[in-house]
């Protein structure tokens, strides 16, 4: 997930305190994509409904890291 910001992430992630909702944000979105890669190879059984449900909450949840993101390169001058 959002590859580009590797660096701030990996910032993000050594201030677990200051960090705790993107670190659960974070996590979140990684499941979500396990899952969904495991229905996507049969592994896993859910409906195509259930498959885009999936991925339109694993869609927002990148959008509010990407925010999250953002802000912590403003406030940080990065």
């Amino acid at each position: 997930m959002l590859h580009e910001y590797r660096d701030i992430i990996t910032q993000m992630k050594q201030n677990n305190a200051a960090n705790a909702h993107f670190l659960k944000i974070f996590d979140k979105h990684n499941a979500l994509d396990s899952q969904i890669t495991k229905a996507e190879n049969g592994e896993v059984h859910l409906t195509d409904n259930e498959i885009e449900i999936l991925k339109k909450e694993k869609l927002l949840l990148k959008d509010e890291a990407y925010t999250l993101i953002m802000r912590y390169k403003k406030e940080h001058n990065l």
